[in-house]
Parts: C-alpha cells; structure tokens; sequence
C-alpha cells in the first residue's frame, strides 16, 4: 500500500494531468519503444516547434486522467510504453509530426490513438489525420482554387470595358 505522500503526490499528477488534457484541442498516444536518444531529441524539437506538448506518463495516472475529461476509448491503448503529444491550439499538428515520424521509424515506434475534442480515435484515425495539411497550407491551397475564377472574372470584365470602351 503506498504511503498518504506518495499517494496525495499521485492525485496531483492526475489533477495535472485532467487540467492539460481538458485545456488540449488534440492530441496523441504513441508507442515509443526502440527509438534512440537521438531520434527522441530531433522528435521532441519538431514537436515543440510546432507547440505541440509531448511527453511519457505512467499508464495508470494517465488512465485516471482520461477518464475525468471523459476520453474513455484512450484508456484501452495505455499498456507497455505510453507518451502522450498535447496541443492545444492545432488540431493536427501532433498527429502529422508523430505519424511522419512514424512512417521514418517503422515498428519502433506507432501510434496508439488519439483525439480531436471529445472525438477518439484509434491508430487508422490518427493515421489519417496525420495526412491533413496544417491548417496554413489548407488556406494557402483555398486562396490558390479561388484565386483563379476571380482572375478570369477579372480578365473577361476589362474584356467587356475595353470592347465597350471601342464601340464609343
């Protein structure tokens, strides 16, 4: 039985830990496992970077955790080595930094699951939205698709005041 400093120690964590999860937009469980120091580091750098929280956690504390902000479905992939990537202002951020990562890394390092909100995903979900462009690179293709009709409506309108513009 672990002793009341210990355990009160325990229960901060867990407050700690419910106060990061229900302040995060997003965010990601990983396997990491066999990767090296250094991979770690060059990790750690891309994720901070991009804002992005990331760090390993005892299971049962992080289990605790995800069940008080209500993210029930993560508690069934916490086993072996967890870490946790928390963001708390991109949605995909965590997802495309750690699924890149893991395509390089191959079996020493996978994705577990994630969530968006209250939405859970499984490790094909967080696959997925690893694909997602940054939301930058969304609005720069949005600017792109539109920009074109606009520069034709623009063209065909000085077509109609420059033939206009003749006949008077």
């Amino acid at each position: 039985m672990p002793s009341e400093k210990v355990l009160l120690q325990k229960q901060e964590r867990v407050a700690e830990l419910t106060e990061l999860l229900s302040n995060a937009v997003a965010g990601v469980i990983v396997d990491y496992k066999g990767i090296t120091v250094e991979e770690d580091t060059a990790l750690r750098r891309s994720l901070r970077e991009a804002g992005v929280n990331y760090f390993v956690e005892k299971n049962t504390l992080l289990r605790f955790a995800v069940k008080n902000v209500g993210l029930d479905g993560l508690a069934d992939v916490l086993e072996g080595t967890s870490a946790i990537a928390i963001s708390n202002n991109d949605e995909t951020a965590a997802a495309r930094i750690l699924g890149e990562f893991a395509e390089k890394a191959g079996d020493k390092f996978n994705l577990k699951a994630g969530f968006i909100g209250t939405e859970v995903y499984d490790a094909q979900g967080v696959t997925a939205l690893s694909k997602i462009p940054s939301k930058e690179v969304l609005l720069a293709q949005l600017v792109g698709s539109l920009q074109g009709p606009i520069q034709k409506l623009a063209a065909t309108l000085q077509a109609v005041v420059d033939k206009n513009g003749d006949a008077a």
